[in-house]
């Protein structure tokens, strides 16, 4: 039986970078284009310092990555959150897949006072959530056991135990540090999102199994960016 963790505290990287945050009121190509350029600045930044950012050997071990910036904590709605971002899956030859566009909802994900927006970075660690995290609806720590990341160059002689958990997660907020739960968060697909961006109504799981290709640079920066970050040492797989 797999383990189960239900409540989440995730340390917030230490940035300079300025968050970005706002909704916009419809999906379209630029805006799933701005997405993407979103997240990669948000992998860039919280893997640019050795010394403080997500372990290389870790991302080289990650199975799936989903990035979702600027997760915003609502303010008319008591207790409501909610972003947007993309997901990445590999292959059976260690590369990654096109974007496919995913939100992130939950009623319980908690977070210090006066955080109001945060960058999260999730790693799914084995093959055998895949197939969860591709269902109509994903719930951390219901679906999969979830633990944050350790951080910095040193960190991954210490993970072997939190490799028991199935995702392993970072997060980081402007200028501060805090601490964030994602009990009942939940994942899905972003029908709209997917849809502007390859142009025909598909769903994540369709993005990975077919193996789409997308033809927008963007998409291609993305996954070089992800082999890049991803790569083993020279003479290793892909």
């Amino acid at each position: 039986m797999r383990p189960m963790m239900t409540r989440v505290s995730i340390p917030i990287l230490l940035t300079g970078t300025l968050l970005l945050s706002g909704s916009r009121p419809a999906a379209s190509p630029n805006e799933e284009t701005d997405r993407i350029q979103n997240s990669l600045t948000v992998l860039r930044d919280l893997t640019s310092t050795p010394e403080n950012s997500i372990p290389k050997g870790l991302l080289q071990r990650a199975e799936a990555i989903v990035v979702i910036p600027s997760l915003v904590k609502g303010g008319f709605i008591v207790g409501a959150k909610h972003g947007k971002g993309v997901l990445s899956v590999r292959d059976d030859e260690r590369r990654w897949s096109s974007p496919a566009f995913m939100k992130m909802t939950g009623g319980s994900i908690g977070w210090q006072i006066g955080v109001e927006s945060v960058d999260l970075v999730l790693l799914v660690m084995n093959r055998g959530g895949i197939n969860d995290l591709l269902s109509d609806k994903f719930t951390l720590g219901g679906n999969m056991s979830v633990a944050a990341g350790p951080v910095g160059r040193n960190a991954d002689a210490a993970t072997d135990v939190k490799l028991g958990s199935e995702i392993l997660a970072y997060s980081r907020a402007k200028g501060l540090f805090a601490g964030a739960s994602l009990e009942g968060a939940s994942l899905t697909g972003d029908k709209d999102s997917n849809e502007a961006f390859y142009g025909t109504k598909i769903s994540p799981r369709e993005i990975i199994d077919r193996h789409v290709t997308a033809s927008s640079a963007i998409a291609e920066t993305w996954r070089t960016t992800l082999r890049n970050l991803s790569s083993p040492p020279a003479g290793g797989v892909r």
